[in-house]
């Protein structure tokens, strides 16, 4: 049998436009699913929006539109930002969407018959920009520190999940759940060191979200309604092989959900992988604090592979610094003047004089073989590293083997051999340039080429494949 993948991202509200650190994360799960079925795995990749938070409500109000033309009009934003990034996504889920509902009305009354859901009254801080509560230990000087403003307090009736009951098991299960370890370290603190508390699970007199199917006064808590579309989006591919999500949402996702699943008696997630924010001069880019960067107009001006190549530059545990500045650097000093003048010049050559079969000296199974430790880390940073290393060799391997004097037609052919490796490689990465030099070079995109002779066939010089930005 074909062995399966699937893989999500976090769904994103839908208050705003979509901002670079939504497209970070799409296309580090996108870079993922693409190397899973380069292996021949059947990939299922789903992605999509958050519609029932109370934020897109208030959003919709500010800006005095009817919700659901707010969050149409705002959907297809996201939809849009995925297309043009090229995110190879299976599904595109949307939690107003019935399904979604019924399938959250469901497992809330499953956890309701059990007996884990119960009515009592809530007091505490919420915060708006989370939707989630919080705890005067997590506040810094009385405010968000995801969000910098300080929280509503609320006291009202709700409806409680037993989310106590499950310390135990969930401090067991995280222990071979979340990459990196740092992550997870601050998860198991927490459940090392603070006693958890039963989980509110409804608020009360909402104009917006999915009513509670045992007493329609309350709607369900948004964060309850939200991680069930990783089964209710799943086709029947759950459970997930990889949740692709960022730190500020680790500890819904590492305690509340792998406990709804437990007392629903639902199959596991596998991984949970726990990227690094984008910074701003230092600060988290987010809509909150109204310093975002937008990913669609970075793609009108230097196409989805620039965009896409200068994100999985960044490091996908760490906090990085991104801007266009950035992106520029990265086009011209690295696919421009590595990537780009490599196949220029080879396809040049191989035009003008043509290329012999021949036993490759270009020692290649330690790059694929560190490529592969790399993202089997989800370390993509340092898989792009490792390619990028051999692209520095091959043209340093041109300027020692000198084809426009020899006129080699054996080294052109190792020369083409070693730039058919790195198409392969880059096109999880970068599948658009990737495609490009294959249909230059006349080869396929697959692991399977790596062990075939090059097809000698005529060879024409390669379009530029990145202009320089000035």
């Amino acid at each position: 049998m074909t062995k399966k993948f699937y893989i999500t991202t976090a769904i994103d509200y839908v208050n705003a436009e979509p901002h670079i650190g939504h497209a970070f994360e799409k296309v580090i799960a996108d870079a993922l699913a693409r190397w899973h079925r380069l292996q021949g795995e059947k990939v299922y990749f789903l992605t999509g929006t958050d519609e029932n938070a109370q934020k897109n409500y208030q959003a919709a109000k500010e800006a005095k539109i009817p919700v659901k033309q707010f969050i149409d009009k705002n959907s297809k934003k996201f939809i849009e930002l995925c297309d043009r990034l090229n995110i190879s996504y299976d599904r595109f889920i949307r939690t107003t969407e019935k399904e979604h509902v019924k399938k959250v009305q469901e497992i809330f009354k499953k956890v309701y018959d059990k007996g884990e859901i119960y009515k009592g009254t809530y007091e505490g801080f919420y915060c708006t920009g989370c939707e989630g509560f919080k705890t005067e230990r997590e506040l810094v000087n009385g405010k968000c520190p995801e969000h910098n403003k300080k929280p509503t307090w609320l006291k009202e009736e709700a409806y409680f999940f037993k989310l106590s009951k499950y310390q135990k098991q969930l401090t067991k299960f995280i222990d071979d759940y979340i990459i990196p370890k740092k992550r997870k370290k601050e998860i198991l603190s927490r459940l090392k060191n603070e006693d958890l508390k039963d989980l509110s699970v409804s608020r009360q007199k909402l104009e917006w979200g999915i009513p509670v199917p045992i007493d329609k006064k309350h709607t369900i808590y948004v964060w309850f309604d939200a991680l069930i579309n990783y089964i209710s989006g799943s086709d029947n591919n759950w459970p997930a092989d990889v949740h692709v999500i960022g730190k500020d949402i680790n500890w819904f996702h590492s305690v509340i959900w792998p406990a709804i699943l437990i007392s629903t008696k639902q199959e596991l997630p596998k991984t949970l992988l726990v990227h690094g924010f984008l910074n701003l001069k230092g600060q988290k880019i987010s809509k909150s604090l109204g310093n975002t960067t937008n990913p669609i107009s970075l793609i009108e001006k230097y196409g989805s592979d620039s965009v896409r190549y200068s994100l999985l530059r960044c490091s996908t545990f760490e906090d990085a610094d991104y801007s266009e500045e950035i992106l520029i650097e990265r086009n011209n000093n690295e696919l421009a003047d590595k990537l780009g003048n490599l196949v220029s010049r080879v396809s040049a050559l191989v035009e003008k004089y043509g290329i012999e079969k021949v036993d490759v000296n270009i020692h290649t199974s330690n790059i694929v073989e560190d490529f592969k430790e790399s993202i089997e880390r989800y370390e993509l940073d340092k898989a792009l590293n490792t390619i990028f290393a051999f692209i520095d060799t091959l043209n340093q391997w041109i300027q020692d083997k000198k084809p426009w004097e020899t006129h080699s037609k054996k080294d052109l052919y190792e020369l083409v051999t070693g730039i058919r490796l790195i198409a392969i490689l880059l096109s999880p990465f970068i599948p658009e340039t990737s495609e490009k030099i294959a249909k230059t070079f006349n080869f396929k995109i697959s692991l399977k080429e790596l062990d075939k002779p090059l097809k000698i066939g005529k060879i024409k010089k390669s379009e530029i494949l990145f202009k320089k930005i000035k």
